[in-house]
This record gives C-alpha cells, structure tokens and sequence, in this order.
C-alpha cells in the first residue's frame, strides 16, 4: 500500500504538462499531442467502439483527468471518453447506459494496454453529462475543449489525512460488519453499496462546489490510490462467491 507521503505529494501541481504526452508542455495555448500518442489513442477507442457491439455516433474521442493538466503523477492514467448522446437512444437510453457501463468494466479489466507506462481506462460519456475537469483535449479534432492552467493549490495535509481515515474507518467497519453478522446475500450488497454510493455523493458535491482540488476529491483519489476502494470491491465479490457457493459432499 503506497505511503501518505507519496500520495500527498502526487496531488501537487508540476511546472508543465506531461512532456511524454505533449508537444510544448510549458505553453498549453500551443500545447499539442504528440503524434504517435494521438494515433494511438485513436486506434485504441477504435477498438473499444467496436467492443461496445452497437452502431452509435461517436461525437468526440477526448482525454481529460490528470494527464491533461498539470497534477499529473506516477498515479495517473489516460482517461479516454468516447462522447456519445444517451438521448439518441430514446426509450432504450437506461438500457444502452448500463450495457456500456458492463463493456467499460470488461474491457478494462481484460485488457492492461499502456501508453508511455501509463494505463488507458475507456469510458462512454454522456454528452448531456455534467464533467468537471478543467484539462480536457479532443483527441479526435486535436485541439483543447478546455485548456489548462495552473493553479496555486493549498493542500491542509493534516485535514486531508482526517477525512481520510474517517472514510477507511467506514470502509473497514462495514467489512468487519457484514463478517461478524448473518445477513443475506442481499443486505450484505445493499450495505457495501451504500457506502459505495455515499462516496460517489461526497466526491461530485466537492467537485461541483470546490472542483478537482476539492478535499472530497482528494479523499476519493487518495482512497483510490492507497487501494481502499479496490478493497471495498475486492471484498463485495469475494463475499458474494462465499453466500452463493455450495460446498459438495466428499468423495471416496
């Protein structure tokens, strides 16, 4: 498990873009994506839109998160978003979304493609859909949607590390919760799934209120980078394979 220091530090702003991603990194009003890393993105979300198995119109490929902008860090992954317009599905749109959402989970998790050492994580974002960040680049028309810039950021290390510990308190009491108890199968996936969705809400109000620095931001990226997350899910799978198996009768 990665160290406080080392994801404290993650969180704090570099001088320019990421020099393996971009062409002139100091200056993103003239920043562009390199060639090859463009192409091969592109080749990428190809591949992806033919995994998805329905005929749709892509409006726009798009990286954003950390390797569009300037908090990037050894944590950091390419974050490619294939733009898509739920509504063009019409009364199948709920349908269509979670479909998507189950390609997305399969396809990153049978494949470990790289970039420059970097994970590429695909996603389908509704157009329609409310997005934060302030580093997003159209990797299809090869121009910025929204340009970076650097911030002064102030992070209160004590404060962040509080809430921290605050949700890996929920997350661990909930695990020793539902081990200690005899709940079926369905309460016990209801519990890990409000605490799922309680984290989900706290990390988009920070987000719509303060932006990515926001503290519930960060709390949700530190929990992600320390593996609590990945341990909430890791645990809800391994519970559900232990109250659905059937242990078989010996055999002589």
């Amino acid at each position: 498990m990665e160290s406080f220091e080392n994801i404290i530090k993650s969180f704090y702003v570099k001088d320019e873009l990421n020099p393996k991603i971009w062409e002139n990194p100091e200056d993103p009003s003239n920043a562009k994506m390199k060639d090859d890393i463009r192409e091969r993105l592109l080749e990428i979300a190809n591949e992806f839109i033919s995994f998805l198995g329905l005929e749709i119109f892509i409006q726009d490929v798009t990286m954003t998160g950390s390797l569009a902008n300037y908090n990037w860090s050894e944590f950091s992954d390419v974050d490619l978003h294939i733009m898509y317009d739920f509504n063009e599905s019409g009364d199948k749109k709920d349908l269509v979304a979670e479909l998507f959402k189950l390609k997305k989970t399969l396809f990153n998790s049978t494949h470990d493609i790289k970039v420059k050492g970097y994970d590429v994580e695909l996603y389908v974002q509704d157009t329609n859909e409310e997005h934060f960040s302030s580093g997003v680049y159209s990797v299809l028309f090869d121009e910025w949607i929204n340009e970076p810039s650097p911030e002064e950021v102030t992070i209160d290390e004590g404060k962040l590390k509080s809430k921290v510990n605050q949700w890996m308190d929920i997350i661990d009491l909930v695990i020793e919760d539902i081990n200690d108890g005899d709940e079926n199968l369905e309460e016990v996936i209801e519990k890990i799934d409000s605490v799922k969705d309680r984290l989900k809400k706290y990390r988009s109000c920070g987000l719509e209120k303060d932006g990515e620095y926001s503290y519930e931001n960060l709390v949700f990226k530190f929990l992600r980078r320390n593996g609590y997350i990945q341990k909430l899910f890791d645990f809800e799978n391994e519970i559900m394979d232990k109250r659905l198996s059937l242990e078989g009768e010996e055999t002589i």
